[in-house]
Parts: C-alpha cells; structure tokens; sequence
C-alpha cells in the first residue's frame, strides 16, 4: 500500500505539460478548417512542409490535450504561424498558471516553456522550463533585456482566445512568441484581437447555436535580430474564417499590420486575397475551402464598446 501510496503520489507530481513535435500538418488536422492547412509560399505548398530540417511542427498539448497547432521556424527561433479552432471564451484576463507564489520573481521565468523535441527528436514531449542556451528554439535568456529595448513577447494564438483555462495556458510557450514592439503589442494588435473575439462571438454561430471559427496567425521574419538570437518580424497577421446561421454565409477576414511603435491606431479589416497580395511570402490562410477571399463585410452592431477600434474595409 505504501509503494501504491507513493507511487501516486510521485505521478501528481510531475508536470503533465507537453507538447509534441509531429512529422505532418495532418496529424494535427483538428486545428484546421476541414483539416486543410494554410498555404505559405517556398514554405508550406500542397499540405508539405518543403524544408523539415527547418521548419517543425507542433501539436501543442496540455494535460494530454491537444490545444492548438504551430509550424516553427527553427532557423529564425519564431513561430511560421499557429492555427486555433475558437469556441466562445469567457472575459477573463489572461495570466500564465504557476504552481507557487507568483510575486517570485525567480519563478516568473519558468512561466514559459520550451519544446525539448526541437532539441533532440528522441526527448520527453513534456514541455519544461526554458533553458538559457539551446540550438533549435528561443529560451528565456534569448529574451532576456527586451523590455529595456521596447519590445515584449507576443503571442500569435493569444491566450484571451482559450476557451478555457487549460487552453489558456497553453499559449504560454515560447514556441508560440515573437518579439513584438511593446506599443504594437498592447496597441493596435491587442485591438484588433479583442474585435476579432467580438466578431467570433457573435456572427461564427453555426445551425446547431454552436460558436466556432477557425484562426490562423502568422509573422514575416525580418532582417534584425533580439539579442543577435531570435528573428525580429517585420509583419504580424491574422485570419479567420467561420459560418454564420445569422447570416446563412461564410465570412472570413484578415488583418496585418508593421512591427512597429504606433498610436493605438486601429488596423483595417482586409480580404483574404489582400493579405495574399500584401506579404513578402504570399500566404493562403484558407485554401480550397468555402473562405470568400474577395469580399468581406461591415459588420454592425457589434457586441463589446472594444469594438470601436475595428475599423471595416
């Protein structure tokens, strides 16, 4: 009884973190609308990843669920992109889970996780805490500094988006960050994902009253680098497209906008085809599926005064 005893004791134990590097898109085909990936030109062509050695994918996964999807550039230590099937979310403001006192500030580093299979393919899936030097993926001490230089570590999927606490949590690895110019961060980006979250909520509702909408957000690898180690983008980008019973149509939109200081300005709602047309790597948010790519709308009405920063082609 005493070995049982301690045996159980040792499994509660251990952090059920994990995340797992895959050999195909296609095992994590859940995260995307109809199971059909993005198409990201010299990168991702055809549901094929062209260079393997260099980009990898994730299946993000907590507590042994799967949460959401990244393709990682291992060469420039950020995120191609992470794709998220959304569900309507509660309102709560996103913090990273720790086990003990949170005003710890030796703690507050290990918030943020790493992938230990970009390092050797052969390790745990278990995500665990950054360590200061590794080969394949940015870690806490590639980060060390940012603030003083005006940037933070923004999320791609971002942690307001979870449905739920586990998957909140979940964002907080560094596989799923990009140094971000602080303003941009918490400027015209954060607006811009606030007023995606109201458009979700309220037009991606299904025939069966169900709220789903499937994202996927992106970053254009720029020509300078945080602390001569993680690729600073020069673009971030969003989409996302669902069905609306309300509106007996699919909808689908996209936004971008300069990593750069702004002044809280509002970013432009966009087609697909412009976000296409925009980036330096032509990407197909939504290929071959039902996303309009020419047209999207105005949307009235909007359910959160947020919204006001969402400025409609």
């Amino acid at each position: 009884m005493r070995r049982l005893l301690s045996l159980a004791a040792l499994l509660l134990s251990i952090d059920p973190t994990e995340a797992e590097v895959v050999d195909d898109l296609a095992q994590c085909s859940d995260f995307f609308l109809f199971g059909t990936p993005p198409e990201i030109q010299g990168i991702l062509e055809d549901g094929k990843i062209l260079e393997q050695n260099r980009y990898k994918p994730i299946c993000q996964t907590l507590d042994y669920m799967r949460t959401f999807v990244t393709l990682y550039d291992t060469a420039n230590k950020i995120p191609v992109f992470s794709a998220y099937r959304y569900h309507r979310t509660d309102p709560n403001i996103c913090r990273p889970k720790l086990k003990n006192n949170p005003r710890n500030k030796k703690q507050r580093k290990y918030q943020w996780k790493i992938e230990p299979q970009l390092e050797n393919i052969q390790d745990n899936v278990n995500m665990k805490p950054s360590h200061d030097t590794m080969r394949h993926q940015a870690g806490n001490s590639n980060y060390s500094g940012c603030g003083n230089l005006g940037y933070s570590r923004g999320h791609l999927l971002p942690c307001s988006y979870g449905n739920t606490e586990h998957e909140k949590n979940s964002t907080f690895t560094l596989t799923n960050i990009v140094p971000q110019r602080e303003k941009f961060n918490q400027g015209s980006w954060r607006n811009m994902e606030e007023c995606v979250k109201c458009l979700l909520d309220e037009y991606c509702i299904d025939n069966n009253g169900k709220t789903e909408g499937y994202l996927v957000i992106g970053a254009q690898p720029g020509e300078t680098r945080l602390n001569d180690a993680v690729n600073i983008p020069s673009i971030l980008w969003s989409a996302f497209c669902c069905y609306s019973h309300s509106r007996d149509k699919w909808l689908a939109s996209a936004y971008w906008g300069e990593n750069r200081d702004d002044d809280d300005r509002s970013l432009q709602m966009k087609t697909l085809a412009q976000l296409h047309d925009e980036l330096r790597t032509p990407v197909e948010a939504f290929p071959q599926v039902q996303c309009p790519r020419n047209t999207t709308e105005t949307f009235q009405n909007l359910p959160s005064l947020h919204c006001k920063h969402l400025q409609p082609l």
